[in-house]
């Protein structure tokens, strides 16, 4: 059976969550939003639950989350969701990097098509942006700031903290896309001064389908000008119509819960983990993508020297699952994307393998490094 080794892309689903998604869709069927039968209560009382631990993992107000279908939705709502204020107030100039998620990346040029000014600031080879990249492009027309916390192909911890913390005194928003974050690094999420972000279960342990909008108001009780991005109903105060899937977002919301208890011991398994295959590898020619004193230790960007990724993917397809990049861009053959905005050479891209893992992960590398040798 082949050894799962892309948990950046998606991760197994936590059997405590599955059991209890399974109890809730043969127990609580209600539509949460039927407010005349206790079936309907009951099924609103357990989307608040999950709303509320969401929430209290964040140290925010529950009424600031809004469950979507995933970070995707979540990022297009963060961004195209300003389009309409930003054409009627003129503060049209968005900024963010060229290294996030396409859900970004197409939402930001489809809003350039439409007259509005968007920087894309890249890093250098560590993989990591400066904030002063981002901070010195900021002006009286910038509405928002949209950045990752953590680059989904590399690992690398961007600096979150520090942005938010000097954007607080403009009038720009920021938005933090914390799909690959968030239920390791939550400690820093609490601590960044933020207006929206973005979350999705299927990244800890969760069921894929289901994520969710941090939405903040301010002093002023004011929320972002966001337009809803669908009609049809009152779900999710109006900005997220549709029937509440209430098994996916309990799934969720334990999932969160899960994940911020035990996240301290997940991480110290996670970085052994990464020792075990540095060791292993140990006599490769290889180069390593992104600068590791800023990245989790559940993953690890590497290009062997004369190894061409897809030729290690073909070779080993059977015995191990890891890929080259973002699961947003599996279908293409093109250079990564990441990787080419940190500048590095065609050939480094083109052996370059993203390998992801979770505290759970039993893997022998040696086994690995053995196909690698062989290819070699």
């Amino acid at each position: 059976m082949s050894i799962y080794l892309d948990y950046n892309a998606s991760t197994p689903i936590d059997e405590r969550v599955l059991e209890y998604m399974i109890d809730i869709y043969r127990n609580h069927y209600g539509n949460a939003d039927s407010r005349t039968h206790i079936f309907g209560t009951d099924a609103k009382e357990i989307v608040a639950l999950a709303r509320k631990k969401i929430a209290d993992i964040l140290k925010i107000d529950s009424m600031d989350i809004l469950f979507t279908s995933g970070s995707t939705e979540s990022n297009n709502m963060a961004t195209i969701g300003l389009l309409e204020h930003a054409l009627q107030t003129g503060r049209n100039h968005f900024i963010t990097t060229s290294i996030e998620h396409k859900s970004i990346l197409e939402a930001m040029k489809y809003l350039q098509k439409k007259g509005c000014d968007v920087d894309f600031v890249s890093p250098d080879s560590s993989g990591r942006i400066k904030s002063e990249q981002i901070l010195n492009l900021v002006t009286d027309k910038t509405l928002l700031v949209s950045m990752t916390q953590v680059n989904s192909e590399t690992g690398i911890i961007q600096p979150i903290k520090e942005i938010g913390e000097a954007l607080r005194e403009t009038k720009t928003y920021f938005h933090i896309d914390a799909t690959q974050g968030f239920g390791k690094l939550n400690d820093i999420l609490r601590e960044t001064v933020y207006d929206m972000l973005s979350v999705t279960a299927h990244k800890i342990g969760g069921p894929q389908g289901i994520g969710a909008f941090v939405f903040k108001r301010d002093a002023s009780y004011r929320r972002p000008p966001i337009q809803p991005l669908m009609y049809g109903g009152q779900q999710e105060r109006g900005y997220r119509p549709g029937t509440t899937p209430v098994a996916l977002v309990a799934g969720f919301g334990l999932a969160a819960e899960l994940c911020d208890k035990e996240a301290s011991e997940h991480m110290k398994t996670c970085k052994t983990i990464k020792k075990e295959f540095f060791k292993s590898i140990d006599g490769l020619k290889y180069q390593i993508n992104g600068d590791q004193k800023y990245c989790l230790p559940t993953t690890v960007n590497i290009s062997f020297d004369g190894v061409d990724a897809e030729g290690v993917f073909v070779a080993i397809k059977d015995n191990y699952a890891f890929s080259n990049g973002s699961a947003c861009n599996s279908g293409s053959h093109a250079p990564s994307y990441v990787l080419t905005a940190m500048g590095l050479s065609e050939s480094r891209i083109s052996e370059a393998v993203r390998i992801s893992w979770n505290y759970n992960t039993k893997v022998d590398f040696s086994e690995l490094v053995n196909y690698i040798r062989e290819i070699i």
